[in-house]
C-alpha cells in the first residue's frame, strides 16, 4: 500500500466525475444524509473526496462510485463519505440574539416552572459539530446558573460525523476560534496548554465538559432513540440542506422529542412556517411546543 500511495503521488488528479455518476451519487447522500448536493456542488465534491480516493487508493471517480454501488463494501465507507462531504460550520456564541432570547425569557419562565431546580434541565444541541454550540450553551447556563441556587443543568451534543464528534469530545480549541468569547468567560471556562507551537492551546475545563455528552445521531433516521424527552432543542443551520419535505420530517421528528411546553431554536436563515406541528413562534427562529405538562401549567 505504502507504494502504490508513492506511486500516485506525483499522478495527475482523476478526472471529474461524470455526471450519471455524480447524479447517483447526490441521491445516496440526501437519501442517508438529507443533504442536497446540486450540480452547482459538483466541483465542491470533487475537491472533497480527491483526498479519500488517494486514501484508498483509487486512480478514478469512477472507481470510487463502484465501490459504492456494492453494497457490501458501501456500508464501511459512508462514514468517511459522510464526514467529507458535510459542511461543519460553527462558532462559539454564533447568533447571539438566540442566547439572549434564553437567558432573558426561556430560562426564567422553565426555573419558574421547576425546571433545573426541583427536576434538572435537559437541552440538545442537534448539530453539534465540533462543539461550539454545546459548549457555549453550556457557558450560558452556567453563568445564569450563577444567579439562581440549585440550578441543575446536561446538554447532549449530537452530529452525523464521527470526525467532527472527537473534535468535540477533545474540546481544544484555536485562539481564532475562541475569539468571540469575552475575556471574562475565558477566565472562567479555558484551560491554556503550556509550551510553545501548539496547535489548539485552549481546553474546554473539566467542569463545563462534564455537563455535556457527545453521541452520534442521523436526523434522517426514523427514531432519533433519545432516552427521555427535553425542555430545549438547538438544530440551527441544518435543515436549509435539506428539500422542504424533509426539512417537515426532521421538525416534526424533533418536535416528539420536544416536552410539552419546551422549545426549538433553528437558525436565523431557517423557518417552519407552513409545516403542520404543535408549535408556536416566540421569537424569529425560536418555536414553543404548545401545551404544558399539569405541573408546568400557568407557570411559564
Amino acid at each position: 500500500m505504502t507504494l502504490q500511495r508513492d506511486s500516485l503521488a506525483g499522478a495527475a488528479p482523476p478526472a471529474g466525475i461524470a455526471p450519471a455518476d455524480f447524479a447517483r451519487l447526490s441521491a445516496l447522500i440526501e437519501q442517508r444524509c438529507g443533504i442536497q448536493l446540486p450540480d452547482s456542488k459538483r466541483v465542491m465534491v470533487e475537491a472533497r473526496l480527491r483526498k479519500r480516493l488517494q486514501q484508498l487508493g483509487l486512480t478514478s471517480f469512477a472507481d470510487y462510485w463502484r465501490l459504492l454501488a456494492d453494497a457490501q463494501r458501501r456500508e464501511p465507507e459512508m462514514g468517511p463519505l459522510t464526514d467529507a462531504l458535510t459542511t461543519n460550520k460553527t462558532d462559539f456564541l454564533r447568533e447571539p440574539a438566540h442566547f439572549q432570547v434564553l437567558e432573558q425569557s426561556i430560562l426564567p419562565r422553565l426555573y419558574r416552572a421547576g425546571v433545573g431546580g426541583r427536576t434538572p434541565l435537559r437541552l440538545w444541541s442537534a448539530a453539534a459539530s465540533t462543539g461550539e454550540e454545546p459548549y457555549t450553551l453550556a457557558m450560558v447556563l452556567d453563568q445564569w446558573g450563577r444567579t439562581q441556587r440549585p440550578f441543575d443543568f446536561s446538554i447532549l451534543g449530537t452530529d452525523i460525523s464521527t470526525r467532527v464528534l472527537a473534535h468535540a469530545r477533545q474540546a481544544t480549541y484555536q485562539q481564532s476560534a475562541i475569539a468571540p468569547l469575552p475575556e471574562a468567560w475565558r477566565q472562567v471556562y479555558l484551560l491554556r496548554a503550556r509550551g510553545a507551537n501548539v496547535p489548539a492551546p485552549y481546553r474546554i475545563a473539566p467542569a463545563l465538559r462534564a455537563r455535556v455528552r457527545f453521541g452520534q445521531l442521523n436526523l434522517m433516521d426514523p427514531d432519533y432513540g433519545l432516552p427521555e424527552r427535553v425542555h430545549i432543542i438547538f438544530c440551527r443551520n441544518v435543515l436549509i440542506y435539506f428539500n422542504r419535505q424533509t426539512q417537515a420530517d426532521v421538525a416534526r421528528k424533533l418536535t416528539r422529542n420536544l416536552l410539552p411546553g419546551g422549545y426549538l431554536f433553528v437558525g436565523h436563515s431557517e423557518s417552519l412556517h407552513g409545516v403542520d406541528l404543535p408549535l408556536a413562534s416566540l421569537a424569529p427562529s425560536v418555536y414553543q411546543h404548545q401545551g404544558f405538562p399539569a405541573a408546568s401549567r400557568g407557570a411559564a
